[in-house]
């Protein structure tokens, strides 16, 4: 498609499984809210900050087959569920670095991180009352 121009530049990417892709941010000693981080921690870079701008589809959940079904004859209704991941696009995510991937693309830099890799999330429309915890 010669004359079409894309406005999402990270369109053409396809997060798999539990992976959710994350734009490094460089402050590393403060999140927006206030959040520090201990200096130990961002002089030895073992934990890393960035906001996440992709997420897979999540855990594939395994199919239940029916006792009238065979389980090699596929059916036009056979599709994978998944069970979703926490992490969504615009949160900011604090990851352990040496759980994450690190790539270049279109001369940005990102870092693929499975799920377990995510230590927190910052979500600005966090709806949960902290008082009912």
């Amino acid at each position: 498609m010669m004359g079409t121009t894309s406005h999402d530049p990270l369109e053409k990417l396809i997060v798999v499984g539990d992976r959710v892709l994350i734009r490094p941010k460089s402050n590393p000693d403060k999140t927006r809210t206030g959040l520090l981080l201990p200096p130990g921690y961002s002089e030895k870079e073992v934990i890393q900050r960035g906001y996440v701008v992709k997420v897979g589809p999540g855990y594939p959940l395994p199919t239940a087959f029916d006792e009238d079904n065979e389980p090699w004859k596929s059916t036009s209704s056979d599709q994978t569920r998944y069970l979703p991941l926490q992490a969504k696009v615009g949160d900011l995510a604090i990851f352990l670095q040496k759980g994450a991937i690190e790539i270049i693309y279109n001369q940005d830099r990102y870092f693929i991180v499975n799920q377990q890799a995510i230590l927190l999330l910052e979500r600005d429309d966090f709806s949960i009352d902290t008082h009912d915890i």
